[in-house]
């Protein structure tokens, strides 16, 4: 059995090899039909989309490496931050652009992934204790971020605003500027582009087979070490992208809103629910997610007749949107996507 033969799935079962050309045509489908959105959308609904976008790209950075790649992380905030804070950092103190903070924030990220994965993986870190290794390295980073001068401690960095309203260099529009929709989208695109080509490529195969059987892989000559070591590098830069473009959206950034356990929740969460170890899940599970907390806001704070009593009930928000997250992963535990592509499958 080739390589590219190996089943598809984390428990195991065989599929064909996804049609690469169709994903491909498909982002590119997506992405056109995408652009005239802000255009159409209200500026609440228009920050909305943004926000999905953001959660999307976050959680397809995680599903390279937990979905694709096997190594569960729980703490791709540290990632994400790397990112921001590199961006706010040189931005902020240096003037340099966004976009080289972005790239910058990109390599730091991957090289920051690399030695923490490489310290797991040459201890023979697996299962919950990886993803407690990669927790507690994001906790560091975060009790770092909030006591050290380089970083501005607790009190993190605030974007400068420019004279200038518009300027494409340093990532700065007016509020509700369709702008920030279009570079959201356009990150969303790179990272299922590069998702898909790395699928394609010999390491993408090679990372699903070391997956599905470390121990067979290795036995046939796959060198799973620095295979798994690529595909965090992979997923730690596209992760790093989102926290870049998180920092010049809310122009603020701090060790909480960077490094905290919340964010790798946030990256995890879309992939679940969309689909883990799928192309499309993490977009999927963030156009659920996305709306899910203001539509359960809404609706408890302007509660129809009959659920009235409810009205100004503190915390009733949260309550509801974890009985739907939770009702969302025990009626669909293959995901959004992956329902679908099964039922899809049997017709």
């Amino acid at each position: 059995m080739s390589v590219t033969e190996l089943p598809s799935t984390a428990a195991g079962r065989a599929l064909p090899v996804e049609p690469w050309n169709r994903h491909l045509l498909a982002i590119g489908v997506l992405a056109v039909v995408l652009i005239p959105l802000p255009l159409l959308l209200p500026a609440a609904q228009g920050a909305v989309a943004v926000r999905v976008l953001i959660f999307a790209i976050m959680s397809i950075g995680w599903n390279i490496m937990s979905g694709f790649g096997g190594m569960f992380s729980f703490g791709h905030a540290a990632y994400f931050g790397l990112g921001a804070y590199t961006s706010a950092w040189l931005l902020v103190e240096h003037n340099i652009s966004p976009w080289i903070g972005m790239a910058v924030g990109m390599v730091v990220a991957a090289v920051f992934g690399v030695v923490v994965g490489f310290l797991a993986l040459r201890y023979r870190l697996k299962g919950a204790y990886f993803a407690l290794a990669t927790f507690a390295f994001a906790e560091m980073l975060r009790l770092y971020a909030s006591s050290s001068n380089l970083v501005n401690r607790a009190s993190g960095y605030h974007v400068p605003l420019l004279p200038d309203d518009t300027s494409w260099w340093f990532m700065q529009f007016e509020a509700g500027s369709p702008n920030y929709f279009w570079i959201a989208l356009g990150l969303t695109v790179f990272g299922l582009v590069v998702s898909v080509l790395f699928l394609r490529s010999r390491v993408g195969r090679f990372s699903v087979a070391a997956r599905d059987d470390e121990e067979a892989a290795a036995s046939i000559g796959i060198p799973v070490m620095r295979c798994k070591l690529v595909t965090i590098a992979l997923s730690a830069a596209i992760t790093a992208t989102a926290g870049s473009f998180f920092t010049q959206y809310y122009l603020f950034i701090d060790p909480d809103l960077a490094f905290g356990s919340s964010v790798s929740i946030q990256a995890i969460l879309p992939a679940v629910i969309g689909g883990v170890a799928t192309i499309w899940g993490p977009v999927i599970g963030a156009v659920v997610l996305g709306p899910l907390s203001d539509v359960t806001a809404t609706l408890l704070r302007e509660p129809p007749t009959f659920l009235s009593f409810l009205q100004g009930r503190v915390g009733l928000d949260i309550i509801l949107y974890g009985i739907l997250l939770i009702l969302i992963v025990l009626l669909l535990p293959k995901g959004v996507y992956g329902a679908l592509r099964d039922r899809w499958a049997r017709r």
